[in-house]
């Protein structure tokens, strides 16, 4: 049997590959190019690219791609054969440093904005290697960023890089001020928990819903759901095991540290989760992650379902995005360290944490906004739509202390001054988890929990990281001022907290009574996407992103536009999916079941001349639901006709927020009643007992 060890990253160009192929003057420089972002000079570009073809051909590669992530949300490759014409009539395998440092994909049907007209076609790919090249299905795919002609960024890495940057350079003067000279960079980490559902492959073909859309449209709750919660970490059944068992190692293979895997709180829910990496490379993992979840779930005759709301009435699909920011030296700066020194400078990037969750909020919400996310949000384990920030208890009494000069714990009666020996020792982690909270301090790290099961890691990550490096750049801007250092961080780190506590919410996030404090507290309550998106291109917002260098003004209101018709337009085929599965396959088994009850009434009443009160009664409601099914139909119908001749994409939002969305759920309400008291036999697709309990 074959172990883990000798295969994990066996096919991944990883450093362990490029010790062992390339010259220690080539590795020495791509090493620099890796770690300190140094030019990349040609000629080690064309060593690397010798090296990493005969590594790929030896693995049985006959293809490249470079490998990328526009703003569909997924990623996208161009595949390149090896192979060039030899003059005997045979062929040679070539690969240069020129194709693996760029590539030029059409660049015309992606996304942009507004950026790019759609006969402007020319787009560039460029290698990142700080994200190693691997081999899947007969191809060496290498990652890269994805930008126009004209230089602008048409994908997901290019603004995330740029955010890493940001904050690294705000840190590293945070540092230098604390007398750390070692440290050359700061880096953030994340550890990205995917939730998934996993129903039979047969039954999913058959729902035109989860076909089209990846969630159900329609679909009565079966008589048990998760009120048990006998699913979450049970035993895991032969079928789903075998699965995971075949996807750890397909993601081994590939580097990708699957580290935990259980089942969730709703039937057919399950989740794994990954050792932490650094941040653009966990987003890589990330997108590859889900594409091999997806892949391998159908050689098991499974889907594997990514969408946040697959099921009404249960626990919707999150990805738990756990953040932290650690320097080259291995230091974690969210962790309490054991001097009184450490401390405040565990305070400090703590405070920095704070103020941007604050002053960004409005960022960060939409940076998990979309259609799908919108149906998990504020129910069902999913946090609200408002952000806020849970510390815990001893955390939080340790502000306290420092915002009221008081002492913290204890009898000691000194004032908290930072930076001297009464600042007490506290724990990384002595407080319960708050599970309704969007973003919870779990010791030495922040999980954000806002992020939908479909999300890429990148976008939210990109305004946290950028939020983060704006706190520290206003920090550093009056620090590197002050005379008396410890007193302008203590006065400083005292003027946030009580400037910015506010979002602090150590309490229950489900309750109603928060989201009234929260509005009394001035706290952003964006309910949907059209209510989110629009706020990147807030004034204060723009001018952060772009000071920072993460967005031009341009690339922000694309992002925007780009969003919002990922949302009408998703909202738009649910939609039609619904109409046609009204009319072609719901109405007509409700009607033909009412038929053939009323038929059976006939008979009934011919031989025996029998009241029939059930059947009468149930043929009545059916007709009711019937009608009411064909009215909200046509309703729906109506709006999706009007969606046509909006043009512009603000406008369109608001429509859909406010006109499609509602009469889907109507046409939906009717139709799960319909399917309640409909016979099963009827029925044209399976119903939710069967996708959530038949695997």
């Amino acid at each position: 049997m074959e172990k883990v060890t000798e295969y994990f990253g066996s096919m991944v160009f990883d450093d362990r590959i490029m010790k062992a192929t390339l010259s220690e003057k080539v590795y020495k420089s791509l090493k620099r190019t890796i770690d300190r972002g140094t030019p990349l000079d040609i000629s080690v570009a064309n060593a690397v690219a010798a090296a990493m073809k005969d590594w790929a051909i030896e693995k049985g590669a006959t293809h490249y791609t470079h490998w990328f992530q526009p703003m569909t949300g997924v990623t996208a490759e161009k595949h390149d054969s090896f192979i060039s014409p030899a003059p005997d009539g045979r062929v040679i395998m070539e690969f240069s440093g020129k194709e693996l440092v760029k590539g030029e994909p059409d660049a015309s049907s992606f996304p942009s904005g507004g950026l790019r007209a759609t006969f402007e076609a020319r787009g560039y790919t460029a290698w990142d290697p700080t994200s190693y090249a691997f081999i899947k299905d007969g191809t060496l795919y290498i990652p890269t960023a994805f930008c126009s002609y004209t230089g602008e960024a048409l994908d997901k890495k290019v603004p995330l890089l740029r955010s890493m940057e940001a904050l690294n350079r705000q840190a590293m003067r945070i540092l230098k001020l604390f007398g750390n000279d070692k440290v050359k960079s700061v880096r953030t980490s994340v550890g990205p928990e995917q939730e998934y559902f996993l129903v039979d492959r047969d039954m999913f073909k058959k729902r035109k819903d989860l076909v089209m859309t990846g969630r159900t449209l329609f679909g009565a709750m079966p008589p048990k759901g998760q009120e048990m919660d006998d699913h979450y970490f049970g035993s895991i059944k032969p079928r789903v095991a075998e699965y995971m068992a075949d996807l750890d190692k397909e993601l081994w293979k590939l580097g990708i540290l699957a580290k935990t895997k259980h089942n969730e709180v709703a039937p057919a829910q399950h989740e794994l989760a990954p050792i932490y990496d650094t941040t653009n490379i966990a987003a890589d993992h990330n997108q590859l992650t889900m594409e091999v979840m997806q892949k391998v779930a159908l050689r098991h005759n499974l889907v594997c379902l990514l969408h946040e709301k697959p099921f009404a009435g249960v626990n919707g699909s999150g990805k738990h995005n756990n953040w932290s920011i650690s320097t080259d030296q291995g230091e974690n700066l969210l962790s309490p360290g054991e001097t009184p020194a450490e401390n405040a400078q565990f305070l400090l990037f703590l405070a920095a944490v704070i103020k941007a969750v604050d002053d960004y909020q409005d960022l960060l919400r939409l940076s998990v906004a979309t259609a799908g996310n919108d149906h998990r949000l504020g129910a069902n384990e999913a946090p609200p739509a408002v952000i806020s920030v849970f510390l815990g208890d001893e955390l939080t009494a340790v502000l306290d202390a420092i915002e009221a000069d008081k002492p913290y714990g204890g009898t000691k009666k000194e004032k908290m001054q930072l930076g001297v020996d009464v600042l007490p020792k506290f724990s990384k982690d002595a407080t319960d988890r708050n599970r309704t909270s969007p973003f919870a301090f779990t010791g030495n790290k922040f999980e954000f929990r806002m992020l939908g099961s479909s999300n890429s890691i990148s976008c939210a990550n990109i305004h946290l990281n950028a939020a983060v490096a704006e706190s520290l750049r206003q920090f550093a801007d009056k620090l590197e001022k002050a005379k008396d250092f410890n007193k302008a961080l203590h006065d400083l780190i005292r003027k946030t907290i009580k400037e910015h506590k506010r979002i602090i919410f150590n309490g229950n996030g489900y309750d109603d009574a928060w989201i009234a404090e929260a509005k009394k507290r001035g706290l952003c309550n964006y309910k949907t996407t059209a209510d989110a998106m629009p706020h990147i291109c807030d004034k204060k917002n723009v001018e952060m992103l772009t000071s920072h260098g993460i967005f031009t003004e341009a690339e922000i209101f694309s992002r925007r536009d780009i969003m919002l018709e990922n949302y009408v337009k998703t909202v738009n085929i649910e939609a039609v999916t619904m109409i046609d599965m009204a009319r072609k396959e719901i109405i007509p088994a409700v009607a033909k079941f009412a038929a053939d009850t009323a038929s059976a009434v006939s008979v009934k009443k011919s031989v025996s001349k029998a009241a029939c009160k059930y059947e009468t009664r149930l043929v009545t409601y059916l007709t009711a639901l019937i009608d009411e099914m064909d009215e909200a139909t046509s309703t729906l119908e109506g709006i999706a006709a009007e969606f046509k001749t909006i043009a512009d994409i603000m406008p369109a939002s608001e429509f859909v927020r406010d006109k499609m969305l509602p009469a889907m759920d109507k046409l939906r309400a009717a139709a799960d009643k319909a399917e309640a008291i409909t016979a099963e036999d009827y029925y044209p697709f399976p119903a939710y007992d069967k996708l959530l309990f038949g695997v």
